[in-house]
């Protein structure tokens, strides 16, 4: 706990160093000329302002990954630049987020988050049609340009002097909007006309700048505070976890044990995935399979990992009763794990160690989670 806290105040006094460095960065004023940036690209390509100079009307979005009102606006983007096609208009996005300024606890909404890797994946996933470009790692392109929240919209003429800044459209929800604000802006520098209006505020997540993330050592050391506790639990008890009639939640199960290799280094993955999710409808049980004398070490392990969620040690007496309890499926090798909707639906089981971008994925896109509000 000692190194805890001189490393969470080390991290206090570096972020207030840093914040006085860095002024909060501003918007790009309308008639400002593009600022130039030269960033790499999840097409393996590198872009600068220069490629996109033949275009009557460049678009350049400010968006990421991991925030929900991003991806609410994937679909609609994808089909703005399809709309567009063959009518000199370019289009670019550039995730502005430093991905070691994002904590888990913003990630509730997300499979990934915001690193060059995590990005090239989520193009792929969702076909992107257009450049999608990477200034995590420092972040100047984004501070020349001043996005407030993503997504975040730049419209450029042809001698790239910006016209139009803000929204897509004032509907997030999915099928509520149409990109209808982003559009008439386009559709105005291309004949011409200047954007009525010019200026819109655009409601997202917060670029998490390198320079301002001070919360999340707030946020880890609270997490470290909280109490790891093992309960004692018998085949009734697996069978009313299993059952899940009482959370109303996603019940992810976990049964291991602290003699299982494959167990024990899975763990923490378990643990990331509880803290993206655990202020969702998620709730994430381990039960393990140490007889009852080994409660002490149990407790113990968990309690390095930080395992603030529901633990159980099995303590009856027939392992195959509790094998059948949970999962008819499962065959009795460890570590086993399923994903439970409530009322008992089974909708992932698996005997072996787990994917965890795979999990990530199941949990996000179950009716019960979502990526959007």
């Amino acid at each position: 706990m000692k190194k805890l806290i001189i490393l969470f105040i080390a991290i206090l006094i570096h972020n207030f160093t840093s914040a006085q460095s860095h002024p909060e960065p501003v918007t790009l004023a309308i008639g400002a000329k593009a600022p130039p940036f030269s960033l790499p690209a999840t097409d393996g390509k590198t872009y600068s302002l220069k490629d996109f100079s033949g275009s009557k009307v460049f678009v350049l979005v400010f968006s990421c990954n991991h925030c929900p009102t991003a991806q609410a606006y994937e679909d609609r983007l994808i089909g703005l630049v399809n709309e567009f096609k063959g009518k000199q208009v370019s289009f670019a996005v550039i995730s502005p987020n430093d991905p070691e300024a994002i904590n888990l606890g913003e990630l509730g909404y997300t499979d990934l988050s915001d690193s060059f890797e995590e990005m090239k994946l989520r193009a792929k996933q969702k076909g992107y049609n257009f450049p999608y470009l990477y200034d995590g790692a420092n972040q100047k392109v984004s501070v020349s340009y001043g996005p407030v929240a993503t997504p975040h919209a730049f419209v450029f003429d042809n001698k790239q002097v910006l016209q139009y800044a803000g929204r897509l459209d004032a509907h997030e929800k999915p099928g509520t909007g149409n990109a209808e604000d982003l559009r008439a802006a386009i559709n105005s520098v291309l004949t011409g006309t200047p954007p009525s209006p010019a200026v819109t505020k655009t409601f997202g997540c917060s670029v998490k700048w390198a320079w301002k993330n001070e919360y999340n050592a707030k946020l880890y050391a609270q997490w470290a505070k909280l109490p790891v506790e093992i309960a004692e639990m018998d085949v009734a008890k697996a069978k009313e976890l299993v059952a899940n009639n009482d959370s109303k939640k996603l019940r992810l199960i976990n049964i291991w044990a602290t003699w299982c290799g494959p167990c024990v280094q899975e763990l923490p993955d378990f643990i990331k995935i509880d803290r993206m999710y655990r202020e969702r409808d998620f709730e994430f049980v381990t039960i393990s399979m140490d007889t009852p004398d080994k409660k002490d070490k149990t407790l113990e392990r968990l309690k390095k990992l930080e395992a603030s969620n529901k633990n159980y040690l099995f303590t009856g007496s027939d392992k195959y009763a509790l094998i059948d309890a949970i999962d008819p499926k499962w065959q009795g090798a460890l570590p086993y794990t399923i994903l439970v909707e409530p009322g008992g639906k089974i909708v992932y089981g698996k005997q072996g160690t787990i994917d965890p971008a795979e999990m990530k994925k199941l949990i996000v896109e179950n009716k019960l989670i979502g990526r959007f509000y």
